[in-house]
């Protein structure tokens, strides 16, 4: 059998078929762009109990190189594993990240504002946002410094691989936009650490639950527990009362 051709045996095209409904249902942001050969070769080898490594390393390849973030691969393949009602394998969620990391690496770098491993914004697109934070602060009379604040995370462990670290922000990238969903601007700046950028004034010890408890249970569910750090250091950074002082609290952070 030519997985390249894409061909696939009826039971295999059901099973492909309920993988891509169930992804595009939950995580999939592109729903014509979901299909590649790689995607019948990963059906095949879960429906007949061979190794789907070597497919899965080359499906992570290719969502790469069409700029499809880790944490959204990641979420995909953890959907094919829901429709045979399994726990996703830390074996293959390995390798879909190792072929990710590597078409990732090989593709031409471009300007962006989001983070392809988390999902989130990067730290340059924070700085933005805390420029206009400042700047509709001042306008309005206010002190930002009294308004908003940066909620930091810290998940960081040391000796991770490649691989692992990928699969971390990914998990981090969901279990943050779990608990704050849109509007809140969020990043990673390497290391395991993570700030949200927030107005002041909400029941901080509920979120911080919250938070806590999403991330432990994306980290269960994507079988990643292990290089996460348990329980998660999560503090409140006041704002700084300058901009630049704001950047360098960032910077500072990023160690």
């Amino acid at each position: 059998m030519d997985h390249l051709q894409g061909y696939a045996a009826p039971a295999h095209d059901t099973v492909r078929e309920r993988w891509r409904r169930t992804s595009a249902d939950s995580v999939w942001l592109r729903p014509g762009d979901w299909y590649h050969p790689a995607v019948d070769a990963l059906v095949e080898a879960m429906c007949e109990e061979r190794d789907g490594a070597p497919a899965a390393e080359r499906l992570g390849r290719a969502r790469a190189e069409a700029g499809v973030g880790i944490g959204e691969t990641l979420d995909d393949v953890a959907c094919l594993y829901g429709v045979h009602d399994r726990e996703p394998e830390v074996r293959l969620l390995r390798a879909v990240a190792v072929g990710w990391s590597e078409g990732y690496e090989a593709t031409p770098v471009t300007p962006e504002v989001l983070d392809p491993e988390s999902g989130l914004a990067t730290a340059q697109y924070l700085v933005h946002r805390l420029r206009e934070t400042y700047g509709v602060a001042r306008r309005a009379g206010s002190d930002a410094t009294r308004t908003h604040g940066l909620l930091v995370v810290d998940v960081a462990l040391d000796d991770l691989t490649g691989w692992q670290r990928f699969a971390r922000s990914a998990a981090m990238g969901r279990a943050l936009t779990q608990t704050f969903g849109d509007g809140h601007p969020m990043a990673s700046l390497g290391s395991g650490i993570f700030v949200v950028l927030g107005e002041r004034g909400a029941d901080e010890g509920e979120l911080r639950t919250v938070l806590r408890h999403n991330i432990e249970r994306t980290g269960l569910t994507l079988g990643v527990t292990a290089i996460l750090r348990r329980p998660p250091r999560v503090w409140l950074e006041p704002l700084p009362q300058t901009h630049a002082a704001a950047v360098e609290l960032l910077n500072v952070l990023q160690r």
